[in-house]
């Protein structure tokens, strides 16, 4: 009698290439400190996007530009923002993380200080140093999801990323309160000014502590790498470090991969849905907080500046608590779902610990069971949303209900890319930069068409819209549970296929 691994082809244990060494030597203490520096450097993909909305009005008066020439920097700042992961997040999949996140940081800083000097009479260097501000601080976010996938395994991943993204879901928090002090205080410039010295502290901070985690080059970090892969002060995983000139640490190191594009990654089916599902909420939110200014402006007309940006800390609060919520929860149900597995979860676990893969584990499963609920909640609060600001309700009505978006729209996020780093863990970096790329070019879409969309429809009906688009993402989730498994197992036999090609060449040459 055939089993079900046997069925659909997926063996049921894939172990690595030693079998005695954890997957990864770093504590929980220190895998901890390791997520909070990258969560750190995340913040400032989404802070330096929206710190820059206040001062949009300003700007246009500064430059002497319109509104919608002004929105043109907005856009251009999602598209690379979605562009440049695909080489820097590439790149650290090949040659390292540590020196690709500080480089990123670097340019942050440097494409800032040529903001905050940028003469009023030349629009087009505003829009130049916009697209490289958003090449230095995007990739960070593709950066330090790959960190994530080098140091844990799938039952810790959906707590680290929870708190990961409590970095990147800071900025639009806190993005647009300090951008409107800041540019009514001080001036628009004292944004990049404020920009450049934070990303250079941050810059700093990773120079001294953050160690190298790519696994082709420490290993499960007890190789110690070249010396210049190391922090300035290394207190980060200073046990059992081996040489790396040692037989078991050439055994434990995996091979180094070639630059590769990310884009191939789409054509993995089951990776293409999930970028698009995480593409299209994605969008429907930033529909959501783009407009947050002008539709409060129109409904609530005694707001003043100050008081509208206030606005945008209800969706930064509910993405905060989401990240933690989302976190929590991926990790119970995945715990749930493999103690419901037949096999001891004891072993389950210490297989784990390994760096065993069991492909027979029903990873699309435990990581998208809650999502239907997640999304029918974030549609009810998009749609309940609009209908609150078109009858003008009490203002508490709305905010809440932004709340419910921020928190819901994170969680979704969340389970999405932890899935994704699941089914790819050595191309973290790779397969976070084809998600940026993707969501942030339908973002840019989206954007640009929402002020239209609001003047034809009004404020119920567009987001009675959205609500309609996020909600067609249903059916596909149950796609990907059902379809997942099967690619997942082609994956694996073709990757079989390819080490058993390479095993007979080597003999060939041998002989």
């Amino acid at each position: 009698m055939s089993t079900k691994n046997e069925e659909t082809g997926v063996s049921p244990i894939t172990p690595p290439s030693t079998v005695e060494e954890p997957y990864s030597i770093f504590t929980t203490h220190e895998k901890w400190f390791i997520v909070s520096l990258i969560a750190f450097g995340g913040l400032f993909s989404p802070l330096s996007a929206n710190i820059y909305f206040p001062a949009i009005p300003t700007l246009a008066v500064a430059f002497n530009k319109s509104i919608e020439d002004i929105n043109l920097t907005v856009t251009l700042n999602m598209v690379f923002q979605g562009i440049s992961p695909m080489f820097w997040g590439t790149l650290s999949d090949s040659y390292g993380r540590r020196h690709m996140f500080i480089l990123c940081l670097l340019l942050l800083a440097l494409s800032c200080v040529g903001l905050a000097l940028t003469p009023t009479s030349d629009y087009w260097l505003l829009l130049l140093l916009r697209c490289f501000q958003a090449a230095g601080s995007a990739s960070t976010i593709a950066i330090g999801a790959g960190v994530i996938g080098d140091i844990s395994t799938r039952a810790e991943r959906g707590g680290f990323f929870g708190v990961y993204s409590i970095g990147p879901m800071f900025g639009p928090a806190i993005g647009p309160v300090l951008g409107g002090i800041l540019a009514d205080k001080l001036g628009w410039r004292a944004i990049f000014w404020f920009l450049c010295i934070t990303s250079a502290v941050c810059m700093i901070v990773m120079i001294l502590f953050l160690p190298e985690t790519l696994r082709a080059i420490v290993g499960n970090g007890s190789i110690a790498p070249p010396a210049i892969y190391y922090p300035v002060i290394p207190i980060i995983g200073r046990h059992s470090i081996q040489s790396p000139n040692t037989s078991s640490a050439a055994a434990a190191r995996a091979p180094r991969k070639k630059f590769q594009n990310s884009l191939l990654l789409l054509l993995h089916v089951d990776v293409a849905l999930l970028l698009l599902i995480n593409a299209v909420i994605y969008s429907v939110f930033y529909g959501v907080t783009a407009s947050i200014s002008t539709v409060f402006h129109d409904a609530y007309p005694q707001l003043n500046e100050t008081e509208l940006g206030l606005c945008f800390l209800t969706v930064g609060g509910g993405m905060v608590i989401g990240s933690v919520f989302c976190g929590k929860v991926l990790d119970w149900d995945y715990q749930r779902i493999r103690r419901s597995m037949p096999r001891d979860p004891k072993q389950q676990e210490m297989d784990e610990m390994l760096g065993m893969t069991d492909n027979s584990f029903p990873i699309e499963r435990a990581r998208l069971r809650l999502m239907p609920w997640f999304l029918a909640l974030y549609v009810a609060c998009c749609i309940g949303y609009g209908w609150c600001i078109d009858l003008q309700t009490n203002i508490a009505g709305p905010l809440i209900l932004l709340v419910g978006v921020g928190l819901v729209v994170i969680s979704v996020m969340n389970s999405v890319q932890t899935l994704m780093i699941d089914l790819m863990p050595t191309q973290g970096s790779a397969i976070t930069a084809c998600n940026n790329l993707v969501r942030c070019s339908l973002g840019a879409g989206l954007v640009s068409a929402i002020q239209p969309v609001l003047d034809a429809l009004g404020t119920g009906y567009t987001y009675l819209l959205l609500g309609g688009v996020a909600a067609l993402m249903g059916p596909v989730i149950f796609v990907v549970m059902h379809i997942g498994p099967r690619c997942r197992a082609r994956r694996i036999r073709i990757a079989e296929e390819g080490k058993e090609r390479a095993r007979d060449k080597e003999e060939r040459e041998r002989v």
